[in-house]
């Protein structure tokens, strides 16, 4: 009970934070702006999100280590699992892919890409979600730590690019649907150029 209460009291802390994002503008609104709105302390706002770049981030927490995770779960040469792994996403329109047309999701997108301070947080949030794939790929390859840094970085990249191109797309007009074989297409291309490299060391 105690843990649904914190999880309540964080997502009314998010959920205040951002409805005041999208109105007035990140960097126009206070953390004692969002404490007030959330009905909170400040040392309470403070104690689960410890920066204000956090309450937005907060939103993609679950998947800043998710390609690590793919890699260990599945029982597929790394390439080829998170390749599966996108696909999937892009037929379910995970938020994640870019491929959503939901206003909520597309607003969250445009304040990201709109705030200096969040882009930055997000390259943090990329380059610890990299590191946490090249230690999987290490232990599930069994693949020098150049080998696996490198990869790591190519394929947190490609994901990520993928992403912003999907949400581009939206952006520009296009349905999630009419997007989508657009997307699979170019999702297809990028892991098979990937493919043709990083399978020669073990990871196709």
């Amino acid at each position: 009970m105690r843990e649904r209460k914190k999880e309540r009291t964080r997502k009314a802390i998010s959920d205040a934070a951002i409805t005041l994002f999208l109105r007035s503008g990140f960097d126009q609104v206070s953390i004692t702006q969002v404490a007030e709105a959330a009905e909170v302390s400040r040392r309470t706002l403070f104690a689960y999100f410890p920066t204000k770049e956090d309450l937005v981030v907060h939103r993609l927490a679950d998947h800043e280590f998710e390609n690590a995770r793919v890699v260990r779960a599945r029982r597929e040469p790394p390439v080829a699992a998170l390749r599966a792994h996108f696909l999937e996403g892009l037929r379910e329109r995970d938020p994640i892919t870019g491929l959503s047309d939901k206003p909520e999701v597309l607003a969250l997108y445009r304040l990201i890409k709109e705030t200096p301070a969040l882009m930055n947080r997000m390259v943090t949030f990329h380059a610890s979600g990299t590191r946490a794939l090249a230690d999987a790929l290490r232990e599930v390859a069994d693949v020098p730590p150049l080998v696996a840094d490198l990869a790591a970085d190519q394929l947190s990249g490609v994901r990520w690019r993928l992403a912003l191109d999907n949400n581009a797309r939206i952006t520009a007009g296009a349905s999630a649907d009419e997007a989508y074989p657009e997307a699979v297409e170019a999702a297809e291309l990028s892991f098979s150029l990937l493919l043709n490299g990083l399978g020669s060391a073990g990871l196709g």
